[in-house]
């Protein structure tokens, strides 16, 4: 029998549940595990289901808040941290259940616990773990150098990242895009030819300077009515953007389903994201699959895009009053044209062909 596979991650990641979903479509043959300590709380729902297969460390969920706030976020860390020698004894009999498994640990705190655990595991840390956290704590920096190095192998979502996690360790990561639904999206907004709004695709988080979109909005288009939605958020940011909104804009919030999502990208003109940092993002790349043209801040990742692609990111100077303005009119401008992907662009983003890529570089009996 082949090995199993044992996803160690957030159970409320989307991202890291999509790969697990998807690695379960791509290697049917195969019995899949998703094992967290966090399944359902501060207000977000379950995404793990019934046809998941759940292996539970030390569930966290009752003693975290009911919402997310600013020091909600801080609680959580400071629980993880406690919970810390819990989950490596978890781990170990995890591993100990399942000798021949292939682990596979999606962001840094799980690679830690890994590394402790002293088990085998590939690691997916994420952008902000690479490039900003290791420089603002030397006690971050010196477990995280631990976890990178240990990892048998490590895969990331940019060129941007593969580069800091060899400034940091010296250990080379494999550039694998994590990929997008390109069926479902086809399927989704197929009967869609409306395209009449502007939207905010990105969490309500500072990171994410959505207090920016706003103010630029109203300083030079201030009619214009923005849609947000965002899988989520931060309370006491959260009110600052309702308090700086127009009448005319919509906050949409969590989006039910991804099908919505693609519908509501499919409405719009232009889709914005101009987080502080970014390191591959996958709403941006569905936004352009979906026909938007996309308000970019500049970032490394836009290099690799494919041509088809890139010729509808606007990248915004930030610092230029009328950015917003001179972003919307290259968007009327082009988004009548139908995207069409080619090739290059379906097998970089196409996260079926992504993912058999990585279940038969990764993941082999």
């Amino acid at each position: 029998m082949a090995n199993e596979i044992i996803f160690i991650a957030d159970g409320r990641d989307f991202h890291a549940v999509d790969w697990y979903r998807n690695i379960k479509r791509v290697c049917p043959g195969r019995e899949i595990y998703y094992a967290t300590d966090l399944l359902e709380a501060e207000g977000q729902p379950r995404i793990l289901n019934e046809t998941d297969k759940v292996l539970k460390l030390a569930i966290v969920d009752k003693y975290l808040l009911k919402r997310q706030s600013s020091f909600g976020n801080k609680w959580r860390n400071a629980l993880k941290v406690l919970f810390f020698p819990i989950q490596v004894l978890r781990l170990k009999k995890i591993a100990k259940e399942f000798p021949n498994a292939i682990f596979h640990a999606h962001t840094m705190y799980y690679l830690f616990i890994s590394w402790l655990a002293g088990i085998k595991y590939i690691g997916s840390p994420q952008g902000d773990e690479i490039l900003i956290r290791p420089y603002r704590s030397k006690l971050y920096r010196f477990f995280a150098v631990k976890s990178l190095s240990a990892s048998e192998h490590l895969i990331v979502d940019s060129q941007n990242l593969r580069n800091g996690i060899e400034s940091l360790c010296g250990k080379k990561a494999d550039v694998i895009q994590y990929g997008i639904d390109v069926d479902q999206i086809q399927k989704s907004i197929a009967d869609i030819s409306t395209r009449d709004i502007v939207v905010s695709i990105r969490a309500l988080y500072p990171l994410y300077r959505i207090h920016e979109i706003i103010e630029a909005r109203n300083s030079s288009m201030p009619n214009l009515g923005l849609s947000f939605f965002y899988p989520f958020w931060e309370a006491g940011y959260k009110s600052k953007i309702l308090e700086m909104s127009h009448n005319n804009d919509v906050h949409l919030g969590r989006m039910p389903t991804k099908v919505e999502v693609y519908r509501t990208l499919a409405n719009s003109i232009m889709a914005i994201s101009i987080p502080e940092s970014d390191s591959s993002p996958r709403s941006v790349y569905e936004s352009i699959f979906c026909g938007c043209c996309v308000v970019v801040a500049d970032n490394p990742w836009i290099n690799s895009l494919p041509k088809c692609m890139k010729s509808r990111v606007y990248i915004a100077d930030l610092k230029e009053k009328q950015w917003f303005s001179k972003a919307y009119q290259f968007a009327t401008n082009l988004v009548n044209d139908q995207f069409i992907p080619t090739e290059d662009a379906l097998n970089m983003f196409d996260q079926i062909r992504s993912m058999t890529l990585v279940a038969k570089k990764y993941y082999r009996n």
